[in-house]
């Protein structure tokens, strides 16, 4: 099954027009599921510990941005009394609600997923090797799970991209 993928600057655009801290973060972090389970001990830097992630792993390396990582941890902090404190202590079907609430404000049904297809989608057509996106964006255990997060390519971008190739 194939999804409409949202284009870079619409993503933009959301999480900048979103603007409860809470929120947005979320937003920026993806992987709306286990974003829910974060605690304030698995923030390191970068990297964030997933602690019995949907893979099926007992635990899980997540590297973000160092923007989105000082941003975290900075509000963490704000909102957590103790390591094991949850940093969004809220429930899925509340973050469901806070992510179609940010995509009607650019007038767009969006769904918690969408973030993570974009993410893909957008690394892949930026020239990040497949691999990559499958191993560290996606986490994914094999390439064709993979390709069917990524968005079909239209004919301009297909020429976009022999232009780039050979032009």
């Amino acid at each position: 099954m194939r999804w409409e993928i949202i284009e870079k600057g619409t993503i933009d655009e959301i999480i900048f027009r979103t603007i409860k801290n809470r929120n947005r973060l979320m937003l920026e972090l993806m992987r709306v599921g286990e974003v829910l389970k974060l605690r304030l001990k698995d923030l390191q830097d970068q990297k964030l510990t997933l602690e019995n992630p949907k893979s099926g792993k007992e635990q899980e390396t997540v590297f973000i941005p160092q923007k989105v990582a000082e941003r975290l941890r900075d509000y963490a902090h704000q909102v957590c009394k103790n390591p094991e404190a949850r940093i969004f202590p809220i429930s899925y079907e509340a973050t469901r609600m806070v992510v179609l609430k940010a995509g009607k404000l650019v007038g767009i049904h969006l769904r918690p997923h969408d973030f993570r297809r974009h993410a893909a989608t957008f690394a892949s057509r930026s020239g990040v090797p497949i691999e990559i996106v499958s191993k560290v964006i996606l986490r994914h255990s094999n390439l064709s799970m993979s390709q069917r997060y990524l968005g079909t390519i239209n004919d301009v971008e297909a020429i976009r991209w022999i232009y780039n190739l050979y032009g």
